[in-house]
């Protein structure tokens, strides 16, 4: 059974993906469910083996269990888990995956554009040639202007930050510093990055880009302190959580620290319409597009069917959640 929202049903399951799932699977009516308490979903969860979720699963409680006997894998067509996975399923071990590496790819994509573009201060120029027209001179108002010898912090070595690492290396862009104090040292340096602290990394950072989990230890992890630790004329990418950084010391860091600020998350989100984030041109802000979006969401869908098929021939899983793992991810 597809437990999520109808609308993303149809968005991530097409012909092709459905003629693959019946290839792969004995469907049943309802294919399709948004919540796990109507008559004729309990019926159905009975005799499920397999759920495949994605964004609007309801979460799968003590309860959900208790009417699906026969649940042995959760096979996510999206990234985190969080919001519908709890200690109940790993409790039963049910298999749970995730599609979150293939989730990380256009978020990483994103990110780089939003690194190069920051090496020139593109967008924010952008904004600055409709106020000032053919009064070039507003170019040297923004600080350095050049992609060479450049240091782009990063800020959590999670899937996406392993990629943009991994992108900007190819590129042979900048010198990279990463702050993770979870992973392992040696698989950062592997990489082609420095491991170092936030307090070592924040002084140095031509361009800070955040990749960290949201969790109750890394809310506002960027503040008012950190913000005043980076250069002048520094930019802060966030393509991660909102809940990174505090919102309140952002708007002081942009309106009078001379930060820029590329934001696709934001705390809340969306902004209220009073913030002063939103007329600032040196802040962009994008309503979290960076992730993946229309078709894009079906390479997610072919992820989840991937783990449908190895689960079916008795293989291993690809990207298997742990309880201890979802611990420290996103």
């Amino acid at each position: 059974m597809l437990a999520m929202s109808p609308d993303v049903a149809d968005l991530q399951f097409g012909p092709r993906e459905l003629e693959r799932l019946r290839r792969l699977a004995t469907l049943g009516n309802p294919l399709v469910a948004a919540d796990f308490s109507s008559a004729a979903v309990r019926r159905r969860l009975a005799s499920v083996e397999v759920l495949i979720t994605s964004w609007g699963c309801p979460p799968i409680t003590a309860d959900v269990l208790s009417a699906a006997p026969r649940l042995r894998a959760a096979l996510h067509a999206a990234g985190s888990v969080r919001a519908h996975v709890g200690d109940e399923v790993f409790d039963r071990d049910i298999l749970v995956t995730t599609a979150a590496h293939v989730n990380a790819e256009p978020v990483a994509q994103y990110t780089v554009a939003a690194i190069l573009w920051a090496f020139k201060k593109v967008p924010f120029l952008a904004a600055d040639a409709r106020r000032f027209r053919e009064d070039w001179g507003y170019r040297d108002r923004r600080g350095e202007l050049s992609g060479l010898g450049r240091t782009i912090v990063l800020v959590g070595f999670s899937r996406v930050g392993r990629r943009v690492v991994e992108l900007l290396r190819r590129l042979q862009v900048g010198r990279l510093l990463v702050v993770d104090p979870v992973v392992d040292p040696s698989l950062v340096r592997a990489a082609g990055a420095e491991v170092v602290t936030l307090a070592e990394a924040l002084p140095q950072a031509d361009v800070l880009t955040l990749h960290a989990p949201s969790l109750p230890e890394t809310r506002h992890l960027i503040g008012a302190a950190e913000l005043a630790s980076l250069p002048q004329h520094a930019t802060l990418v966030n393509t991660a959580r909102g809940s990174l950084v505090d919102t309140a010391a952002l708007e002081e860091a942009c309106v009078h620290g001379g930060l820029h600020a590329v934001l696709d998350v934001t705390d809340p989100e969306p902004l209220p319409a009073w913030s002063r984030l939103y007329d600032l041109p040196n802040v962009v802000i994008t309503p979290h597009v960076a992730g993946s979006l229309g078709s894009e969401t079906r390479l997610m869908a072919a992820a989840a069917l991937d783990e449908l098929e190895r689960y079916v021939t008795g293989q291993s899983p690809l990207e298997p959640v742990t309880r201890q793992g979802l611990a420290v991810q996103a």
